[in-house]
């Protein structure tokens, strides 16, 4: 019997989908997305999706990440849009991975008898070739017995759900929202009508494949799904072939590749801006108000990233960031905009969105973001030393890069005696936070390190020789507890920060001094959230109402604080501590609840796997080696890699005591 003779419809008289135990929503109870931690991602470096362990796609903005969501039930319920494929019944997971090293997701259910397993991915390299721009597929496939399955398919557009205009155009369906354009294409001709949810059965050896693609302002292309699924094949061996590439002399090298590759992932190739998450508004505190927009690029994440690509041998990623950097803030220099749009333009004004019930209750949900606007004077400091660790590796800068540098470096000069919102984006009045410092005269020391291989006038080293000297001596006077021994969280204040465990990298004071030493014990002692964990700052100190969870990028800065400082053994049992905490998939939050191990925030987040890298390439340089690895590790024990590790990412040690096409316009501005 053909799979399509055994389709059902399963629609109520409402339209609603029909209750289900494995996959769909029930209008007899209210919808509740997954954990965040049970989302994978699959994406294309121009838009991600994340997909339940249900095989329901539940957030998905196009045409690009900070799109408008055309499946958004992680935050607006199902009315705002999925793309579910699964079992039809009640079933088990058995196992869920990445392919190899690739972006493609697994996941395998036992059910009815028998075993379904959903391979998706979106390919990512359609340059050269008559693609539309992303193309997602996700293949259903049946061993050892026929497996029901079922399909739903319901895109809503933006705030509003808005419904789709619907054609037929040869044997996919259409959804058409103006501009913007989605089809759906199966190997069985179209699988249902818009909405509804379908069932059929999966028999093994003839698999289902579901072809979705996206077009804006441009004809929407027809792939076949078998032609579309050999595409896939070929995006898989290209990311395999990314991940030789990639030096294998790091320790934990599977888990700190599954890292690379996400980092990869988020960025997104038409300009080469690296998004923070793909999502807005998942809750820093579950039922509260923080709940921000991260799909934007900042300087700063991007920076830290950038330096860890750099170590991993994937210069291209550094140049086309600089590329988009400079493209990006040409009309704001030497002001450095704390975060920017993927495209370089001015973030919209942050704003609520109307009738969003939010991440399990948690609204606002938001879109646009507030912080755009603040004066963080760290930025700065991220910036040139990336440009540094550029220089390091035998790049000269080319002439428009070096005066961009330079004009970053004068404002620093200038501006570091006033306060700022820090690298937290404190909403609350501006302070002189040590961190902050910290960054300027890194700033200011990076530049004067490009500027001894670079033009440089004598009058301009001079005066960021005598700026960075007042600085330091300011930083010991005001930002240092002479009492205890240790740097403070903002001037004359007796709280911690968290952000000061880069002190060791700094080259301020000597990385395995007392002082250093001392402040790194301080904040492992009054921030620590049990375990590796730490919060930040000092909880319900920021002028926000309700609490947190403990920061992951810190407790990654926290291993490259104890390597750094000579505590060799204690950096790795934090590390390894740190690795038992990703999700299945490896993938990490911004956040986690010390109490129940939830992820809390934007996910995956961009700065938490570049600090993991980060703290990769630490242990390497204390002298762990590279065979030391999990032995069961987190996530997809069959994908995740390596990289060399040179120095810490922010190399900022060592001469002191310390896929996707840019567009021509974007071409980067470094040789």
């Amino acid at each position: 019997m053909s799979i399509a003779s055994e389709r059902k419809r399963r629609t109520t008289a409402t339209g609603q989908p029909k209750p289900q135990a494995a996959v769909g929503p029930s209008p007899a109870a209210p919808w509740q997305p997954s954990a965040i931690a049970n989302y994978g991602m699959i994406g294309d470096t121009r838009t991600a999706a994340l997909v339940s362990s249900a095989g329901s796609i539940d957030w998905m903005c196009a045409p690009a990440f900070d799109g408008e969501p055309i499946f958004g039930a992680l935050l607006g319920g199902w009315e705002a849009g999925q793309f579910v494929a699964g079992p039809a019944g009640p079933a088990h997971l058995l196992k869920r991975r990445y392919r190899g090293h690739t972006a493609t997701l697994e996941t395998t259910w036992s059910s009815g008898g028998g075993v379904l397993t959903l391979t998706e991915a979106m390919v990512a390299e359609v340059s050269g070739a008559l693609l539309p721009t992303t193309l997602l597929v996700r293949r259903l496939t049946a061993h050892e017995s026929p497996v029901a399955a079922v399909v739903r398919f319901a895109p809503r557009l933006g705030e509003t759900h808005r419904v789709p205009r619907i054609s037929r155009r040869a044997r996919d369906l259409v959804c058409e929202w103006g501009p913007l354009a989605v089809s759906l294409g199966s190997s069985e001709g179209c699988p249902l009508p818009e909405g509804d949810e379908q069932e059929l059965v999966v028999h093994p050896g003839h698999p289902v494949t579901l072809v979705l693609a996206v077009a804006y302002g441009e004809p929407l292309i027809h792939v076949d799904p078998e032609a579309a699924w050999q595409l896939l094949l070929d995006d898989e061996r290209k990311w395999e072939s990314w991940a030789e590439e990639v030096d294998a002399g790091l320790p934990f090298r599977e888990q700190v590749l599954r890292s690379l590759l996400t980092l990869r992932l988020l960025t997104y190739s038409p300009s080469g801006a690296p998004v923070a998450a793909p999502t807005t508004s998942l809750p820093e505190n579950p039922g509260g108000i923080r709940n921000w927009d991260y799909r934007f690029a900042w300087p700063r994440d991007a920076s830290i990233g950038v330096a860890a690509f750099l170590h991993a041998g994937k210069t291209d990623v550094a140049l086309n960031f600089f590329g988009w950097l400079l493209h990006a803030s040409r009309l704001q220099r030497p002001r450095l905009p704390a975060l920017l749009t993927l495209s370089g333009r001015a973030v919209p004004r942050e704003r609520e969105l109307r009738g969003w019930p939010g991440y399990l209750g948690s609204t606002p949900a938001r879109t646009g973001n507030g912080a755009a606007g603040q004066h963080q004077l760290d930025g700065y400091g991220w910036v040139l030393d990336a440009a540094w660790v550029l220089v390091q590796g035998g790049h000269r800068l080319y002439s428009e890069t070096w005066r961009a540098m330079r004009g970053f470096a004068d404002l620093v000069a200038e501006s570091w005696p006033a306060p700022d919102a820090g690298i937290w984006e404190i909403r609350d009045d501006a302070a002189h936070h040590v961190h902050s410092k910290l960054m300027a005269w890194l700033a200011l020391d990076r530049a004067l390190r490009i500027g001894a291989t670079h033009r440089l006038a004598t009058r301009q080293r001079r005066r960021w020789e005598s700026s960075r000297d007042r600085l330091g001596a300011e930083i010991r006077g005001r930002g240092f507890d002479p009492v205890r021994g240790i740097y403070t969280r903002t001037y004359g204040s007796a709280d911690l920060d968290a952000a000061l465990l880069v002190l060791p990298l700094v080259g301020l004071e000597e990385p395995r001094g007392e002082a250093v030493r001392r402040t790194v014990d301080a904040i492992r002692d009054q921030l620590g959230a049990g375990g590796p964990l730490l919060y930040r700052y000092p909880p319900g100190q920021d002028g926000l109402e309700g609490g947190e969870g403990a920061f992951l990028p810190c407790s990654f800065w926290l291993v490259q604080a104890l390597a750094l400082t000579g505590r060799r053994e204690e950096a790795e049992e934090t590390f390894r501590a740190l690795l038992d905490l990703a999700s299945p998939l490896g993938l990490f939050s911004e956040e986690l609840d010390p109490a129940t191990g939830a992820f809390l925030g934007n996910y995956p987040q961009a700065l938490t796997h570049a600090a993991m890298v980060q703290a990769a390439l630490a242990l390497r340089q204390a002298g762990v080696p590279p065979s030391e690895a999990l032995e069961n590790p987190p996530g997809n024990p069959a994908a995740a890699s390596g990289i060399s590790c040179l120095r810490p990412a922010l190399s900022i040690c060592s001469e002191q005591s310390g896929h996707g096409n840019p567009g021509q316009e974007n071409t980067p501005h470094v040789s």
